[in-house]
């Protein structure tokens, strides 16, 4: 039996081979396909908005970011979450049926591909390395550029430690929806070994080559860093709207509250909008901060910083 990542290898060589035409008259070997594995709290969400709302100007200067396909959860979210979701659940075909759309909206003007989605770095970890030996195909069928942005470990671990309780409980996650206090997930190493950056972007440089990642400091606007990048920054560009409140400390209590009826994903989403509703009243109350000096400390001890 042909091994998936061998499969996806042929299929997908054999969708590209049409463009080679088209991409050599970009003067390269390969379409450029960018892969922005968001963090929590870097402006991920800001980021894939921007992109999305300028779809059709991006698509006039080469740059497709795709429409997922219709018949996938949540289609028109602004992100693309498929890409984590069937490596984490190794439905390689689905992946291999998500990039065969991309490549159908693939015009002879298009040099480059960008994918966004928070998943690729919350769930590197959980990666098969059968999806990572899928991961090493695409660098040899696209020219890839990993990109990722990196903030200070005890704001990016608070963000993050928020994301994992607002979630619904999941049977393989043991962070989830848990009723857990902020130091109580620390101890939990599928949580802490997020703190390992450099970790990250050494297993990425095995996956897609040395010089194919790129890691930046956070700077506070990943929006228009991205526009520089990409040649797309003009006189009349302004500073980026934030587009996620986070939690503040009462609101965290509630939530730890209702994770503690273990509710079903559904009834627990029905609550999102009041939470919401309570963070926003509760934002000049609540200002204590959920990490205290020992979390701090423990947090600055398993941190594996990148060296910009």
């Amino acid at each position: 039996m042909e091994q998936s990542h061998i499969h996806f290898a042929n299929e997908m060589a054999a969708l590209l081979k049409p463009l080679e035409q088209s991409i050599k008259q970009h003067n390269a070997q390969k379409l450029k396909l960018i892969i922005h594995a968001g963090t929590p709290k870097t402006g991920t969400t800001s980021l894939q908005t921007y992109l999305d709302k300028r779809q059709r100007k991006l698509r006039g200067r080469g740059i497709l970011y795709p429409h997922n396909l219709e018949k996938i959860q949540h289609p028109t979210a602004p992100k693309h979450q498929w890409f984590e979701k069937n490596l984490v659940t190794t439905h390689l075909d689905y992946f291999l049926e998500n990039f065969k759309n991309i490549i159908s909206q693939v015009k002879e003007d298009t040099h480059t591909i960008i994918l966004s989605s928070e998943g690729i770095y919350n769930y590197w970890w959980d990666f098969a390395d059968e999806s990572k030996a899928i991961l090493a195909e695409l660098s040899k069928l696209f020219d890839v550029e990993l990109w990722v942005w990196f903030r200070e470990p005890v704001a990016f671990i608070e963000r993050f430690y928020k994301q994992c309780i607002r979630n619904p409980q999941t049977v393989n996650n043991p962070c989830y929806g848990k009723n857990l206090s902020f130091a109580e997930m620390l101890e939990i190493d599928w949580f802490s070994q997020h703190l390992d950056y450099q970790g990250f972007v050494s297993e990425c440089q095995t996956v897609f080559g040395e010089d194919n990642v790129f890691a930046f400091e956070y700077q506070g606007d990943v929006v228009q860093e991205v526009i520089h990048k990409l040649g797309l920054a003009t006189r009349d560009d302004n500073p980026t709207p934030r587009q996620n409140k986070s939690l503040n400390s009462a609101s965290v209590a509630v939530l730890n509250t209702i994770n503690h009826y273990d509710l079903k994903a559904k009834d627990k989403a029905l609550l999102m909008p009041h939470l919401k509703q309570i963070n926003d009243i509760l934002e000049s109350y609540a200002s204590d901060t959920l990490v205290d000096e020992a979390s701090r400390e423990r947090v600055l001890a398993l941190a594996n910083p990148v060296v910009f």
